[in-house]
């Protein structure tokens, strides 16, 4: 009788190509946007995921994201000094933080129902290195659209994800932070000029306003399951069809 065939289940298989992508990988920034793919694809509610990392100075700033909303979420909290992104890093024990509803909950009073109007009712965060000294390295966010949408996560899934984070950045010099948002900044602007390009676009043609056009970009990206910029590009390149 042949011996039985095992087969490995989702979460094992996303880790497995997570391990290949990783070595293919040749920047930290590479390896960070491989892991926020990998965070989303993984765990169950989140359908936005970015990375914070803390600079040597203290400041925050968000290299990878797998969706323009979660920047300016995380931009945000690091303006009112509140949020998941933040207090993950200084939160003793495993750093995770969160709310299952940013609309009625008390845990972040000012972000919280700023990050509901802008569409995210619930999120969760996991300090860098989980069960490190504080402040950490940074954070690996996740943001849901649904009330209590990261209710069900499986939380050592999601340290595993950000002790991956964890090691690309330890693994750099101090000043890595400041290499990432510099070795990013060309493609930033690149990215943020395409977007400006397709808002404009957008509200010429259907005649709307500025946030109107983001969110009308959002949402395409959300639905495609491909970067916002990537959408704005394409939007931009067929002007002509529209």
């Amino acid at each position: 009788m042949p011996p039985e065939t095992l087969v490995p289940g989702a979460v094992a298989t996303e880790f497995v190509e997570l391990a290949r992508a990783l070595l293919d990988a040749t920047t930290v920034s590479e390896v960070l946007d491989r892991i926020v793919q990998a965070a989303r694809a993984v765990v169950r509610g989140a359908d936005m995921v970015s990375v914070t990392v803390r600079a040597p100075d203290g400041r925050f700033h968000t290299p990878v994201e797998t969706d323009e909303l979660a920047t300016r979420l995380d931009g945000l909290q690091y303006d009112l000094d509140e949020g998941p992104c933040v207090e993950a890093t200084r939160t003793p024990g495993p750093g995770l933080v969160g709310s299952s509803d940013l609309a009625r909950g008390a845990e972040f009073p000012e972000w919280g129902p700023k990050a509901a109007e802008a569409g995210v009712r619930s999120v969760f965060a996991v300090g860098m290195f989980p069960d490190g000294a504080e402040p950490r390295l940074g954070a690996l966010n996740f943001y849901s659209f649904s009330v209590a949408g990261l209710d069900g996560i499986d939380r050592d899934t999601a340290m595993l994800l950000a002790a991956h984070a964890s090691t690309a950045l330890a693994a750099t010099e101090a000043h890595s932070a400041h290499a990432i948002k510099a070795a990013q900044l060309q493609e930033a602007l690149r990215s943020r000029d395409v977007i400006g390009q397709a808002k404009g676009i957008l509200m010429e043609r259907r005649g709307i306003t500025e946030d109107e056009a983001f969110d009308v970009l959002r949402v395409a990206s959300q639905s495609l399951n491909v970067k916002l910029a990537l959408v704005a590009e394409t939007l931009a390149s067929r002007r002509a069809d529209l």
